[in-house]
């Protein structure tokens, strides 16, 4: 994919992926806590989480077709370099979410998971949903210096 109605694909994906994985990232951890909170949104998480897995490639190969379009710049191959690696984090999110609907399966069938069981669900979701919410900033961030760098600096100029 390259473009949507003439603009580059990869500027319209991003958006949806800036908003998901956080978004998803912060259920899970309020998911893996409060069971109340997995009882209602278990399957919302698991559906997110995989539109944000499926979103991803389509997103980071957007943006490699964008990026033979633009100057070379080393602000360019930065946020190349640390968008690559969304799709481990978003991969975390999937398996994060998997944990999650074992265990409401569990509580379902009425068998209390086994304490360690919870435990390890909540740091994983937490290490992972954290971890996720920083690296979403760290692309954004570096995209945004790739793109708007030259522009800010000229006004500055000016």
């Amino acid at each position: 994919m390259s473009t949507i109605n003439g603009l580059p694909a990869h500027i319209l994906l991003v958006h949806f992926i800036v908003v998901l994985a956080p978004l998803t990232a912060i259920l899970a951890i309020a998911a893996s806590i409060w069971t109340a909170v997995r009882s209602r949104l278990v399957w919302l998480i698991a559906a997110l989480a995989l539109i944000t897995v499926v979103l991803t490639p389509l997103t980071t190969d957007a943006g490699e077709w964008l990026e033979k379009r633009v100057p070379e710049t080393a602000a360019v191959e930065q946020h190349t370099e640390v968008g690559d690696s969304m799709i481990y984090f978003s991969i975390g999110l999937v398996v994060v979410a998997a944990l999650l609907v074992f265990l409401h399966l569990r509580e379902r069938r009425g068998n209390a998971p086994v304490r360690w069981q919870s435990i390890a669900v909540v740091v994983l979701a937490v290490v992972i949903g954290v971890a996720t919410m920083v690296q979403v900033y760290r692309i954004g961030e570096s995209g945004a210096r790739a793109a708007w760098d030259d522009v800010s600096a000229t006004a500055d100029n000016g």
